[in-house]
């Protein structure tokens, strides 16, 4: 009278085993350029101390700069950055609005000083993330969960 389904809800279960797996490595495959990229002396720009310390927990060695500690505006970090006198940076700040707007207005202003910006990391991250996480303080969290719960489904 009633079907066993249960060879249907498996290969579910299989199915978003998998999916989370190929989210977290292609995840995993963007920190490993960005590690690549720090460790080549491009400098990493976050908000603030967490993004910090999260990017440090991912491996992150080279310079990472927060633009939101101390009450400094967006000039003033510009003005920071320029300083520094480095070519290109990373932007890899939060992906709520307030970030994304930081972003637009840090790649502006950068770009005017002849500064190469990567948004690429920010732009891969956000895509795969989704609406999962808005702050890069979360990233390492995000991940252990993603491996949580692909094991769990695996």
């Amino acid at each position: 009278m009633f079907r066993d389904n249960s060879a249907g809800e498996n290969h579910k279960v299989a199915y978003l085993s998998t999916k989370l797996k190929e989210k977290q490595e292609k995840i995993k495959q963007v920190i490993d350029k960005l590690l690549d990229a720090s460790a080549k002396g491009k400098p990493v720009v976050v908000e603030g101390k967490k993004d910090e310390e999260a990017l440090r927990i991912l491996g992150v060695n080279g310079t990472i700069l927060t633009v939101k500690t101390g009450g400094k505006s967006f000039l003033e970090a510009s003005s920071e950055i320029e300083n520094l006198g480095v070519r290109e940076v990373i932007l890899l700040l939060d992906f709520d609005r307030r970030g994304k707007e930081g972003t637009f207005r840090l790649q502006k202003g950068l770009e005017q000083a002849k500064i190469k910006v990567n948004t690429r990391f920010w732009q891969d991250l956000e895509a795969l993330t989704g609406r999962d996480i808005r702050c890069i303080e979360s990233l390492p969290s995000y991940l252990i969960t993603l491996q949580e719960k692909a094991t769990l489904k695996g």
